[in-house]
């Protein structure tokens, strides 16, 4: 008999988890064991992939509220997939929803996971190179120490150190892996510094304006939406001892600048889509991105199979295909 495989996904609404549950469902296994069983968990609704052929669940919970951990962990979901978040810019606006999202609800999660007898779940927790802070050199090393200059950075780190320490003590069976920023994003743009990354390239293909708040010399590692999915996935079944007590990776990232991505736009729309980006700079988010990094020696990720994107093209061609149907709108 094929051993079970249950999966748990809090942030089952997000982005990237909606696209984690679309992968897992047309995969149907999660390495080589079949899938039996998924379960999404958010604040608001998940979708329910289509065309799985396993049962997927779905509630509507707030994992960083008292009780609720203990009752989503009840099923011993083999893998637990931990996505559930308030962004950076919330987390900044918002102090003490941050901690209560991100910190409490990593804890709760967590202890609700180690007062079960006797079991060790594989736990993916999604991290973020915000737990790295300048100053720091143009490529960061994989042994950068963390020095958090955000709420969110800091939330992650405490929860990296959560996930290390019960780990050690064989409670869990952690990955905590840090993503580099997303793009390209689907949907439409945000008040996130971050997102002009993605609307300079998102908006003009589908024919509308969109605005540059920095100079094109930015330089920032991206990975898209598929690659992040990869990455979670490849957590999920690494084997642990290859990990050792270090169990925090950062993930590969594309270091690309503005006009790079820029580019690679003019190269697969043309300069009518390039015509589309209004550049008025903004002070505040230039001052806010200078304090960023630039690029990461990702070594010890490569050298565990995490691959990324080499080119911004070949980004751009993700988002085309899973967001636009493969058709770049107005190409002749």
């Amino acid at each position: 008999m094929l051993p079970a495989m249950r999966i748990l996904v809090t942030g089952g609404a997000g982005m990237i988890g909606r696209k984690l549950a679309e992968r897992l469902a047309r995969d149907g296994a999660l390495g080589d064991t079949p899938i039996t069983a998924l379960e999404l968990i958010d604040v608001v609704p998940p979708e329910v992939p289509a065309g799985a052929e396993f049962p997927v669940g779905w509630q509507v919970a707030d994992v960083s509220a008292p009780g609720i951990a203990a009752t989503l962990v009840e099923g011993r979901a083999d893998v637990v997939f931990h996505l559930a978040a308030i962004p950076s810019g919330g987390a900044e606006a918002n102090l003490e929803g941050g901690y209560r999202a991100n910190l409490d609800g990593t804890r709760n999660l967590l202890e609700a996971i180690r007062m079960l007898d006797g079991y060790v779940p594989r736990v993916v927790f999604s991290s973020t190179i915000a737990v790295f802070g300048a100053p720091f050199p143009d490529v960061i090393p994989d042994d950068f120490h963390l020095t958090p200059l955000t709420s969110y950075g800091s939330q992650k780190a405490m929860g990296e150190l959560l996930l290390t320490d019960l780990t050690r003590r064989g409670f869990i069976d952690g990955v905590a892996i840090r993503l580099p920023t997303i793009c390209v994003r689907p949907g439409t743009p945000n008040a996130a510094a971050s997102g002009f990354f993605s609307n300079i390239v998102r908006e003009p293909l589908v024919g509308r304006e969109t605005v540059l708040p920095v100079s094109e010399d930015v330089r920032h590692p991206v990975a898209s939406p598929r690659a992040a999915v990869d990455y979670l996935v490849h957590a999920a079944t690494l084997d642990g001892a290859r990990l050792g007590d270090r169990r925090a990776l950062t993930m590969p990232g594309l270091s690309v600048t503005v006009a790079e991505q820029i580019d690679a736009l003019r190269e697969l729309a043309g300069d009518r889509a390039v015509a589309l980006i209004r550049r008025e700079h903004d002070p505040v988010i230039a001052d806010i991105v200078a304090g960023w990094p630039r690029a990461f020696a990702t070594d010890r990720a490569a050298e565990l199979g995490f691959h990324g994107e080499a080119t911004f093209a070949e980004i751009l061609r993700v988002h085309v295909e899973d967001e636009l149907g493969g058709v770049v709108p107005g190409a002749g």
